[in-house]
C-alpha cells in the first residue's frame, strides 16, 4: 500500500487555505464594489431639487410661449397667434392699476395694525394681488401694449362709456381724471395713515371692502367677454377669492360694531 507524503499533504492544506483566503478577499472586494457603484450613480437630493425646478421653469416658459403664439392645430404650420381684444387689454391695464392701490393699503395695514387678524388678511391680499399685477403686466408686454391705461378708464366695457366714480384726488388715474369704482381718494388714504388701533383696523376694512366691491363689475365683464382664456380664468379667480374676502371683511366689521362704507 502506498503512503501519502506528509509534505504533499501540507502543501495541499496550504493551497486550500490560500484559495479560501483569496476567495474570501475577492468576495469581500466584489461585495464592497457592488455596494459602492450603485451609490455613486444615485443622484443627490440637491440634483433632484434642481431638476424639478428646471422642469417647472420649462413648463412655465412653455405656457407663456404657448399663450404668445397660440396652439398649432394644422399639424404642419403654426396657427395664427391669438389676438388680445380691447377687453383683454383694457382689463389688464385697469385692473392692474386698481390692484396696486389695494396693495398699497394692505402693505400699510400689515405694518401698522396691532391686530393679528388684520395683519394676516392684509398680508394675504397684498401677496395675491401683487402676483396678479405681475401676471397682467406680463401679458401686456407680450401683446405689445402699454402697461398704463391711456385716456378714459374702463371704456373697454362697451356701453358704459367709462366710469366717473370716486372722489377725486391724486391717486393713480387716467388722463380723464376719474377714479375707478371703489378706489380711495388721497384724502381717505391720508385719513387711514393718521389713525391707529381699532379705529385704523375698522377704516382699513371699510376702505378695502369698498375697493373689492368696485372691482367686481370689471372682473365679471372680463370673465364674460374677454377673448383669451387665461384672462377669463384670472377674472374668475378674482371673483371667487375676492368674494370670499368681502364676506370675511363684512363679518370682521360686524364683530367690531362697524358698518361698511356706502358703495355707489
Amino acid at each position: 500500500m502506498a503512503h501519502d507524503d506528509p509534505a504533499d499533504a501540507e502543501d495541499t492544506v496550504e493551497d486550500t487555505k490560500g484559495t479560501e483566503h483569496t476567495d474570501d478577499t475577492e468576495t469581500t472586494r466584489t461585495t464592497e464594489e457592488a455596494t459602492e457603484r450603485p451609490a455613486a450613480r444615485q443622484p443627490t437630493w440637491s440634483r433632484v431639487v434642481i431638476l424639478g425646478a428646471a422642469a417647472l421653469a420649462a413648463l412655465l416658459i412653455g405656457a407663456t410661449i404657448g399663450m404668445a403664439i397660440g396652439p398649432d392645430r394644422s399639424g404642419d404650420a403654426p396657427s395664427e397667434a391669438p389676438q388680445a381684444s380691447p377687453v383683454d387689454i383694457g382689463f389688464a391695464q385697469d385692473m392692474a392699476l386698481h390692484h396696486l392701490q389695494a396693495v398699497t393699503m394692505a402693505d400699510w395695514a400689515r405694518e401698522h395694525s396691532d391686530d393679528p387678524e388684520i395683519v394676516q388678511l392684509a398680508f394675504d391680499m397684498a401677496s395675491v394681488q401683487l402676483e396678479q399685477v405681475g401676471r397682467m403686466k406680463g401679458w401686456l408686454m407680450l401683446w405689445g401694449q402699454p402697461e398704463e391705461p391711456v385716456g378714459e378708464l374702463m371704456t373697454w366695457m362697451s356701453g358704459l362709456g367709462g366710469h366717473n366714480h370716486g372722489t377725486g384726488g391724486d391717486v393713480p388715474e387716467a388722463s380723464g381724471g376719474a377714479l375707478m369704482p371703489g378706489m380711495a381718494s388721497n384724502e381717505e388714504l391720508a385719513k387711514l395713515r393718521s389713525l391707529s388701533g381699532e379705529e385704523f383696523d375698522v377704516y382699513f376694512l371699510q376702505l378695502m371692502l369698498r375697493h373689492h366691491e368696485g372691482g367686481v363689475d370689471m372682473a365679471q365683464y372680463a370673465y364674460d367677454f374677454a377673448s383669451l382664456q387665461p384672462v377669463r380664468t384670472l377674472a374668475k379667480s378674482m371673483l371667487m377669492s375676492q368674494g370670499a374676502e368681502m364676506d370675511l371683511m363684512r363679518d370682521m366689521l360686524a364683530e367690531r360694531g362697524a358698518e361698511p362704507l356706502p358703495f355707489p
